[in-house]
């Protein structure tokens, strides 16, 4: 399986085109993919040269910290997305998107645990962890 199968599974099931990477590092396939596909993308590291590199290959990116995140970037947002996420950023992401009431895709590490009010689905192999927020 290759990363832009992730990419596949969020243009099926995102309610909208614009969307957020949470901890894009300097694995930038999936954001490239969803670009192509004609999302509007944008980026988010906490690392300064990670935020650099997506911006170099064309990517909308901002630096930001999830522990202490800056709301704005996200709202607008229709779905919030991460690509193997460390353990310890997973619940400020989907912390951010409960929040928000923002449906949460997270392609996990094999091995990383479900998080709690996420439901483990499996998209052509690929275990992806999902988030969608109660509508009222």
């Amino acid at each position: 399986m290759t990363l832009k199968e992730f990419a596949h599974f969020i243009a099926e099931n995102a309610p909208g085109r614009r969307t957020i990477e949470i901890g894009i590092g300097f694995q930038l396939s999936v954001a490239l993919r969803l670009k192509e596909l004609g999302y509007e993308v944008t980026v988010v590291d906490w690392n300064e040269e990670a935020v650099e590199n997506a911006e170099r290959e064309g990517l909308k990116a901002v630096k930001d910290d999830v522990f202490n995140p800056r709301m704005e970037i996200y709202r607008g947002t229709d779905v919030i997305y991460s690509v193997r996420p460390t353990p310890e950023i997973v619940e400020p992401i989907l912390h951010i998107g409960r929040n928000l009431k923002k449906p949460i895709y997270i392609l996990p590490f094999s091995g990383d645990p479900v998080p709690p009010g996420t439901q483990l689905v499996n998209y052509r192999g690929l275990a992806i962890y999902v988030y969608k927020p109660l509508r009222k």
